[in-house]
């Protein structure tokens, strides 16, 4: 055997994701409002990207508003003619004609509908500002907190660690129970001093804003109120207690009847466990339905993209060929040089904006796919309610059109379905399910979960039903459910035993 370099052929086979297939994927996996971000920050990018609206469009002249189709622009390549690409990605609406009852073998079918997502990006409104949306912003809670502290410490230093404190407060309220040590650790300055002004603070309005416990939140607004006597002191400092309705051990603790024991409570529930919601804390972000859901005409449903958050995207070829035309094609050595770079910087971005206007209108059809689909699998849920939705997975979805599970996977992440039932992530849809004991099809576990708040809604407050009693009563209507199943049911409802429950309706009686 010799030891020495040598050649050898061999062939293998390799998976390779090119930088647009990793963006194609990222894509679908966007809500249509980060759709937008995404499309606009390619747009500051691509010279020959635009934005722009269905007014727009129709104003231009014919010779550069002509309309395109994507399956024109792959058929025509980099020569088609010189007018922008206008893609209306979300033109695919689908009805069932079957009965709203039933699916049985009906023909989910094209309708032909479509519109378009004008406006978002580059719209060329002209009408002017709109001064009412360009409202001051609302003040905050440590806005609020800092004012009053300028206000009520002279001293600089303790301006200084109240605004320390202050900075800790969460949007609740309240602040961390080691506080005070960290921030005279922190300012070298004494923990009693710190100590006293994070009382002064606890005073400002909101009232109770910068306790470190609901008992001391509480108990800086009983002061306030001139309520903290001994017997309410007591109470606030056995909150485990009410929470589990001991009265009995309350009234001894609190050494008072049942009558000023009752007028103790109603005066706990005139206080505000979180004052510093007050002003709104974080500022939420409202949620935005990607996909409509509504009866057809003709009976079943129709299933469409949300026009409004879909930015129109434009491929400006006559901008193209303006700048092509434009580059030299002689001269000297450095002119040449120059002019192969544009050249080659225009074909560059002329291909990455024709792929993002194919990948955007593979994303729209893509959603709708799987959101048709979607509504075929569960359209007793749409037609019925939530006690008919069947159990569904990832992988029957994907089977059933012909895409891998990974792909359905990323379609339903973070996208919401709007119908006439309410708003619901389409993640809500994929459940697992509870078999019948009957031999009949099984049952979402949503459905399960609804029926048991149904019963538990319903309960006589004397006789809470005990999770024995639901398992009895969810098989005799066909669930095939174990006790621990529907006390776990029960705790994700955030519904208490039916002792937690016999305790807080004789609380709420005494209050």
């Amino acid at each position: 055997m010799t030891l020495g370099p040598r050649l050898d052929l061999r062939q293998s086979q390799s998976l390779v994701m090119t930088v647009q297939l990793q963006q194609a994927i990222k894509l679908l996996a966007l809500t249509n409002v980060e759709l937008e971000a995404f499309i606009g920050a390619e747009m500051e990018k691509n010279p020959l990207l635009e934005g722009g609206s269905e007014d727009v469009a129709d104003s231009a002249p014919s010779a550069t508003a002509e309309t395109t189709t994507t399956d024109q622009l792959i058929a025509s390549g980099d020569a088609a003619a010189d007018a922008p690409l206008d893609v209306d990605y979300a033109a695919e609406t689908f009805h069932h004609d079957g009965p709203t009852d039933s699916l049985g073998d009906g023909d989910f079918s094209r309708e032909g509908g479509s519109f378009d997502g004008a406006g978002a990006i580059g719209s060329g409104d002209s009408e002017g500002m709109d001064f009412d949306a360009v409202a001051g912003a609302a003040a905050t809670l440590l806005d609020v907190l800092g004012e009053q502290a300028a206000a009520a410490f002279p001293d600089p230093a303790d301006r200084l660690i109240a605004g320390h404190l202050i900075d800790q407060i969460d949007d609740t309220g309240y602040i961390a129970p080691d506080v005070v040590a960290d921030v005279a650790d922190r300012l070298d300055a004494d923990a009693a001093r710190v100590e006293a002004i994070l009382g002064v603070v606890q005073r400002f309005d909101p009232v109770g804003c910068g306790a470190r416990s609901l008992a001391e939140c509480l108990t800086v607004q009983a002061r306030e109120a001139d309520r903290a006597d001994p017997a309410m002191l007591a109470l606030l400092g056995h909150l485990d207690l009410l929470a589990r309705g001991d009265l009995a051990s309350l009234r001894r603790l609190c050494g008072v009847d049942a009558e000023d024991l009752t007028d103790m409570i109603r005066e706990l529930r005139g206080y505000n466990p979180k004052p510093g919601l007050r002003y709104g804390g974080s500022v939420a972000q409202s949620v935005v339905a990607d996909v409509f859901v509504h009866r057809a005409r003709g009976g079943g449903w129709t299933v469409e993209l949300n026009a409004a958050t879909l930015p129109r995207v434009l491929v400006d070829r006559s901008y193209h060929a303006t700048l092509a035309a434009a580059a030299p094609t002689g001269g000297k050595a450095a002119a040449k040089a120059s002019a192969k770079e544009t050249r080659a910087f225009l074909a560059d971005a002329l291909a990455s904006a024709n792929w993002l206007v194919r990948a955007l209108d593979q994303r729209a059809r893509t959603i709708v796919k799987v959101a048709t689909e979607l509504v075929k699998q569960q359209e007793a849920f749409f037609a019925s309610g939530v006690e008919h939705l069947r159990p569904l997975t990832l992988r029957a979805i994907a089977e059933a059109i012909e895409m891998h599970e990974s792909t359905v996977s990323r379609v339903t992440s973070n996208k919401y379905l709007q119908c006439e039932r309410g708003l619901f992530e389409l993640k809500y849809f994929f459940t697992s399910g509870i078999a019948s004991n009957d031999g009949g099809d099984a049952s979402s576990a949503l459905a399960v979960k609804d029926r048991i708040a149904r019963l538990i809604a319903a309960e006589p407050a004397a006789a809470p039903l005990s999770d024995d009693k639901l398992v009895d009563l969810l098989q005799a209507e066909g669930f095939d459910i174990a006790r621990r199943t529907v006390a776990k049911y029960r705790e994700a409802l955030g519904l208490g035993s039916s002792v937690a429950r016999r305790r807080a309706k004789l609380l709420d009686a005494a209050a």
